[in-house]
């Protein structure tokens, strides 16, 4: 059977695949699309395979909205080099993940690898079959739902950070209040949003640094331990998001911050993606 330039395109425009990888696939199929299709998706397993043990640190993270602002997604995807990441295309095929995502209310990476991507294929088969077209190993490494009456997204320019900042009231001064928030998480990466979520062994450590220091400094044993624990303090202040000095005002702590914007406004939870 003769492959012409319109089955080859059309099988591009299909894929995503080059050129000479579609016209190839059709020969060997014999005009096959469907089996032309496959054996494009079993030239990205092949590669997947083969790349399997580069390293991935290069991407895109991507963070949106729906429900009228009451769920948040954001989602990471990972590819080798920089030239990859900052494709058009790339871009492209990143919103469509974050798409399906936000369609089918995905919960986790292994729902939504497990979602059908088109009438063809699953996300996960579908990124396989990227791989084939980029050349490169991709990772679908990060991904974050969050629900509350109001939720914000933030997309940092560059795409290689993004955050969501949940809300216990939908307002327009809410949305002001959360892109200042979201902000904030972006540029000072807070641990959790308050003391009560640190761990008792981060706790445990910072105490016992705190105290070492101390008496390193000529403390005395009794003394060092209330030292320790000023030094929680001003750990807990610095890392958790309630309690951090607002960015754009630091004479008010985030907390302060939300509740000025409205009476009885409050930050719920949030979420931070990054490529590093």
């Amino acid at each position: 059977m003769a492959i012409t330039a319109s089955d080859v395109n059309k099988l591009r425009q299909q894929t995503g695949a080059g050129m000479m990888d579609c016209k190839n696939a059709l020969v060997e199929s014999n005009g096959d699309f469907e089996a032309a299709v496959d054996i494009l998706r079993k030239k990205g397993q092949k590669v997947a395979a083969k790349r399997g043990e580069n390293e991935a640190k290069e991407g895109l993270v991507i963070a949106d909205t729906t429900d009228g602002g009451k769920t948040g997604y954001v989602l990471r995807l990972n590819c080798e080099t920089d030239f990859v990441a900052k494709n058009d295309s790339f871009r492209e095929f990143v919103d469509s993940l974050l798409k399906v995502a936000m369609a089918n209310k995905a919960t986790s990476i292994d729902a939504l690898k497990g979602m059908k991507f088109n009438d063809r294929l699953t996300v996960d088969e579908k990124i396989t079959e990227q791989v084939g077209v980029v050349g490169e190993k991709l990772d679908l490494s990060g991904y974050e739902v969050l629900k509350a009456e109001q939720v914000v997204a933030y997309n940092h320019p560059g795409n290689q950070l993004a955050t969501l900042v949940a809300l216990n009231k939908a307002s327009d001064s809410a949305e002001d209040a959360g892109k200042q928030v979201a902000m904030q998480v972006a540029a000072m990466n807070p641990l959790s949003l308050s003391k009560d979520g640190i761990d008792k062994e981060t706790i445990a450590r910072e105490l016992e640094v705190g105290k070492d220091l101390a008496i390193q400094e000529g403390k005395p044993a009794e003394m060092a331990e209330k030292i320790a624990y000023g030094r929680l303090n001003k750990f807990f202040k610095e890392n958790t998001l309630l309690s951090q000095e607002f960015i754009r005002d630091n004479k008010v702590s985030v907390e302060e911050f939300v509740a000025s914007a409205e009476s009885g406004l409050a930050v719920t939870d949030y979420k931070r993606l990054a490529m590093s």
